[in-house]
């Protein structure tokens, strides 16, 4: 076999390794959400109890992936992502054995966990395996898995619960978790960051700092943003957050240099994955109820005739991919969120009690579009506009932004459609939800703003390349 057989042959697997993996822990985002009424009837618990089961996972995962990447990038990326992969498949068996409700809200926190580690590092992976010529096409397929993931949670959880039984959300993750563990120990390059020590006041700060402004967000519409533990979580993350900030600007070797940010590609490029998951969250979130409870389909149902929209990324994520390496990921990630918010705002307009498929569908094929020509190029674009060491901590970055995008997109939404709306009725719903819609609207559209103010890939690339470093690969272990 030729050395480039081979190198194509490991890049086929890495994406393959990684973007299972990455599918495992972004579905898992909103995969309970429409089992909650099951699991309910099953393990008891209130409405507190029960929205802590997706809560506890979102927590954990946007407060640790920052910390996840920085341990991968100092221990070995390859060896914490077989780590968290490990934690997060065990946690899943437990979460589907859970006598409990409580033992179920402890093991989606675990869950949570292991994917803050997998996850960032699955970018980095991917990258050290990809050729840079094809890198495009390979972050496409990658963002099309990911994204298909985010958007199908509700149906994947809904037909599981609808089928078979609501423990199957959980035990989905064990068969093909430990299929990945050996194929990723075999397969997969070791690879490392600066070699830097790690930086403990700074994973501390930003931690802490993270798990104030998630926990807030997420209990804020439950428990009113005027609650004295919601104000002091909020309170208190702001700080801790702003001191991780003035903490890196000093700091000898910090977890994120702060000096990424004068980078216009890194600053644009977070910047609009995190209003465009604000956008899309908070809408998913509505939408799935909307069509459930409103037109009344099943949750299978629902997610069928949601799949031009979710089902887009499949098809077009790998086109823009390619696209992205020819004319580069400005413009093709501009296009996705300006279309995503053209979608969401179509979608607000026809919205009535009684709609009619036919009405949606423009909406949801333009959305579905929107958000595949987005998540190819993106990734792309976040990996490269720092070097090679610093990937890792990068990856790590911007996922915990998407995190708390779509935390705070839900939060919003939330709010938006109770001032204005509510579950009495079809028409209350609606109501309720138009105005969130038209909001998520023009949040997306904002971040196609934001994607606007990233250099072109030439001036990018002629700014980055003379201290481009050869990224530091050790044999894959055979």
């Amino acid at each position: 076999m030729s050395e480039q057989t081979a190198r194509r042959g490991g890049a086929a697997w890495a994406l393959v390794i990684t973007s299972v993996a990455g599918f495992m822990a972004a579905l898992d985002n909103l995969v309970v959400t429409t089992a909650l009424p099951s699991i309910r009837e099953d393990l008891g618990g209130g409405l507190h109890d029960l929205e802590w089961t997706v809560s506890a996972y979102t927590l954990t995962f946007a407060v640790l992936l920052m910390s996840g990447a920085a341990l991968g990038d100092r221990f070995g990326r390859r060896r914490l992502f077989i780590a968290g992969l490990t934690v997060f498949t065990g946690a899943s068996a437990a979460a589907a054995m859970a006598p409990g409700i409580d033992s179920l809200i402890a093991a989606r926190a675990v869950q949570g966990a292991g994917a803050a580690v997998m996850m960032p590092l699955t970018l980095t992976l991917l990258t050290a395996a990809v050729p840079a010529a094809k890198r495009g096409m390979a972050y496409g397929i990658w963002g099309a898995v990911n994204g298909l993931a985010v958007a199908s949670g509700p149906l994947v959880g809904g037909t599981l619960t609808e089928h078979i039984s609501w423990q199957w959300i959980f035990w989905l993750n064990v068969p093909l978790g430990l299929a990945l563990l050996p194929l990723a120990r075999l397969r997969l390059a070791e690879s490392h960051g600066t070699g830097a020590p790690l930086d403990i006041p700074g994973t501390l700060l930003a931690s802490g700092g993270l798990f104030g402004i998630v926990y807030g967000l997420v209990r804020g519409p439950v428990d009113g943003w005027t609650g004295t533990l919601v104000l002091l979580a909020l309170f208190t993350g702001s700080a801790l957050l702003v001191a991780f900030v003035l903490y890196s600007i000093r700091a000898k070797n910090p977890m994120l240099p702060m000096r990424l940010f004068r980078s216009r590609a890194f600053a644009g490029i977070n910047a609009a994955s995190l209003l465009m998951f604000l956008g899309m969250f908070g809408s998913i979130f509505l939408l799935s109820q909307y069509m459930q409870g409103v037109l009344g389909y099943s949750p299978t149902e629902a997610g069928l005739r949601m799949l031009p929209w979710t089902g887009m990324p499949m098809l077009v994520a790998p086109i823009a991919g390619i696209l992205a390496d020819r004319i580069g990921g400005r413009p093709v990630v501009a296009a996705g969120l300006f279309l995503q918010a053209l979608g969401l705002g179509y979608m607000s307009a026809v919205a009535t009690a009684d709609a009619s498929y036919a009405a949606q569908l423009p909406a949801l094929i333009v959305s579905g579009v929107g958000m595949a020509l987005f998540f190819a190029p993106a990734s792309h674009l976040v990996m490269s506009s720092v070097r090679t060491q610093e990937q890792g901590i990068a990856s790590g970055a911007n996922n915990a932004l998407r995190e708390v995008g779509g935390a705070l997109g839900i939060a919003v939404m939330a709010s938006i459609f109770a001032a204005q709306g509510g579950y009495e009725t079809g028409q209350t719903f609606v109501d309720g939800m138009r105005p969130a819609l038209m909001t998520g609207s023009a949040v997306v559209a904002l971040a196609g703003v934001a994607a606007l103010a990233i250099p072109t890939r030439r001036r990018t690339e002629r700014r980055t390349a003379p201290t481009e470093p050869t990224p530091v690969l050790e044999t894959a272990a055979h």
